[in-house]
């Protein structure tokens, strides 16, 4: 199952430095290595299974860009299921920006109206800690009235916090088609382990895909923080010729543990017993892992009973 994601924005508004971070493992000061987009990068990202994401990263230069909503249009906005659009923060061209985005929502609405739309206000490191709000909320409405009548849903982003995984996550989740039977199997498996909260990640890019919480938590940047965390471990690991497989996380409060779920997933379970055992809450992953590698297989099936 393929999905069209086109990936736009002006160029350097940050478009190949988030997808490097998010698909190819990149660190965030790695990125400035990074060379200019040409023309239209084309990538198949496998997610989930039968989740295929074809991913299309639009080089931002002028020319470029008129010849999409000319020449290349059809090709370009046709068959597309999400558009993404970089904003920079401090872009000194807003004006420009601004006539760039509302041509591809044209193109859109002419060639793919059914399309998701999504605007990331991107680079918000460099703007004053106390005036982030202010500018994305100022940002984020200008947006959204020039995108009628198509509805877009905006996001502040930074390479270098945990705002990307937060966006990325939120765009995937709505691509993802059995979503729905994952959130009530998880939610099942959450009762039976007596767990305050299970996270699901998908494997590659540890972008959060379906959660439980069955007790308040007061982060709620909590499931970005730790995508951002473990997958840096992960990256560790790797230079190292070390392969990460699980992790355990204890103190006097609580016990967390995040292990290789199903061939495309990790699961992160989250208690408030420090003293349940490892092998305890082990076993139970492993019990549950049949039942989940066939969600994945079966996606456009009805949701089964965890069993």
């Amino acid at each position: 199952m393929k999905k069209k994601v086109l990936l736009m924005g002006k160029s350097g508004s940050g478009k190949t430095s988030m997808r490097s971070i998010i698909f190819a493992n990149y660190i965030a000061r790695d990125t400035r290595r990074l060379g200019a987009t040409i023309d239209v990068e084309h990538s198949h990202v496998r997610f989930l299974g039968n989740l295929v994401l074809n991913l299309w990263d639009c080089g931002g230069q002028e020319a470029f860009m008129e010849n999409y909503f000319a020449s290349q249009r059809d090709n370009i906005f046709r068959n597309v299921e999400v558009l993404i659009y970089v904003f920079d923060v401090e872009s000194r061209e807003m004006e420009k920006d601004t006539h760039y985005y509302q041509s591809c929502l044209e193109a859109i609405l002419q060639n793919s109206p059914e399309a998701r739309i999504f605007c990331l206000v991107h680079k918000m490191d460099l703007v004053a800690e106390e005036r982030q709000e202010e500018m994305f909320r100022s940002r984020e409405e200008d947006l959204i009235r020039l995108s009628r009548p198509l509805e877009c849903t905006c996001f502040r982003t930074s390479i270098w916090d945990e705002t990307l995984y937060k966006a990325w996550s939120s765009i995937v989740y709505k691509l993802i088609p059995n979503v729905k039977a994952l959130e009530s199997s998880l939610k099942q498996f959450a009762a039976i382990v007596d767990a305050d909260e299970v996270l699901l990640f998908e494997r590659a890019t540890f972008l959060v895909v379906s959660h439980c919480q069955r007790r308040p938590h007061r982060d709620a940047h909590r499931f970005e923080k730790v995508s951002n965390i473990v997958k840096q471990f992960k990256l560790s690991c790797s230079k190292l010729a070390a392969q990460f497989q699980s992790m355990e996380v204890r103190n006097s409060v609580f016990a967390a543990f995040i292990d290789g779920f199903t061939s495309n997933t990790y699961v992160m379970v989250e208690m408030s017993d420090p003293k349940i055992p490892s092998e305890a809450a082990l076993i139970n992953i492993r019990n549950a892992r049949k039942h989940f590698e066939k969600l994945e297989k079966v996606s456009s099936s009805p949701p089964n009973q965890y069993q």
